[in-house]
C-alpha cells in the first residue's frame, strides 16, 4: 500500500449525524467515510480500495445555522421501472408541492489535510500491478481532475482538492485537542441490502485525528 495526501476545503460542511433524525447537524469533523468518499471521487476501481489513516484540521472549527429548502420525497422506484418498461412516463419532482424547510447546523470555512492508503487487489485485476493504480491516481489528482466533484459531507458543498505531495513541509494543523465522541467510521457493506454503521470513539489530537483499521477493536457496529 502507498500512502496520499489530499488537502480539502471549503466554505461549507456538514458531515452528518446519524442520530439527528429531523434537522442536520455536523460532526465537529469530518468523518473518514466523507474522506474516503473524496478520494474514490477522483478515482475508484473495482481492483484498489481507500484507507482512512488521519485526518488533520487545518482552519479553526467554526460553525453557521441555515435554514434551506428541500425536496421531501424521492422518484418511486415503481414509476422508474414502470417508464424503462413503457418507454415513457411522468418522473418529475414538483418543488412547489413538495417542499420543506429544514434547519441545519453547519461548518464554516472549513480545510482538511487527509491521508489515506490506496490498496491494490491483486485478484481483481490479474494483469495489472499497484504502480498502475499509483500513477493513475497520482496524475489524475495532480491535474485536478475527478469524476466526480468531491463534496465535503452534502453534495452541494463541494470540495477544492490539491495533492499534497510532502506533507511533513506543510503548515501545521490547529493547535486544538479535545475529545470528539462516537464517530460514524464507514459503513458494513457485508450484507449490501442492509449495510451497518460501524462507529469508534474519535479524539482530535494537536489538531490530528487518527482513524483506527476497519477491524480493530476500536471500531465497534
Amino acid at each position: 500500500m502507498k500512502t496520499y495526501c489530499l488537502e480539502l476545503s471549503g466554505p461549507y460542511a456538514c458531515f452528518t449525524r446519524p442520530e439527528m433524525k429531523v434537522e442536520r447537524v455536523s460532526y465537529d469533523v469530518m468523518t473518514p467515510s466523507a474522506a474516503r468518499a473524496c478520494f474514490e471521487a477522483i478515482l475508484w476501481k473495482p481492483a484498489i480500495r481507500w484507507h482512512v489513516r488521519k485526518i488533520e484540521v487545518l482552519n479553526p472549527i467554526r460553525w453557521i445555522n441555515l435554514r434551506r429548502n428541500e425536496v421531501a420525497s424521492v422518484v418511486s422506484t415503481r414509476n422508474v421501472e414502470t417508464a424503462m418498461k413503457s418507454g415513457k412516463g411522468n418522473l418529475g419532482l414538483y418543488i412547489e408541492e413538495d417542499r420543506q424547510q429544514r434547519a441545519g447546523l453547519f461548518l464554516r470555512d472549513v480545510a482538511y489535510r487527509v491521508h489515506a492508503d490506496l490498496e491494490f487487489l491483486a485478484e481483481r485485476d490479474p494483469q495489472a500491478n499497484a504502480a498502475k493504480y499509483h500513477e493513475m491516481f497520482e496524475r489524475r489528482a495532480g491535474k485536478g481532475q475527478c469524476v466526480n466533484q468531491p463534496y465535503l459531507g452534502c453534495r452541494e458543498f463541494a470540495a477544492a482538492f490539491r495533492l499534497v505531495a510532502k506533507p511533513d513541509d506543510e503548515a501545521a494543523p490547529i493547535d486544538e485537542t479535545r475529545e470528539l465522541g462516537f464517530m460514524l467510521h464507514d459503513l458494513d457493506f457485508s450484507r449490501p441490502a442492509d449495510p451497518q454503521p460501524r462507529f469508534f470513539r474519535a479524539r482530535l489530537e494537536n489538531g490530528a485525528v487518527a482513524i483506527p483499521f476497519w477491524d480493530s477493536e476500536e471500531v465497534q457496529g
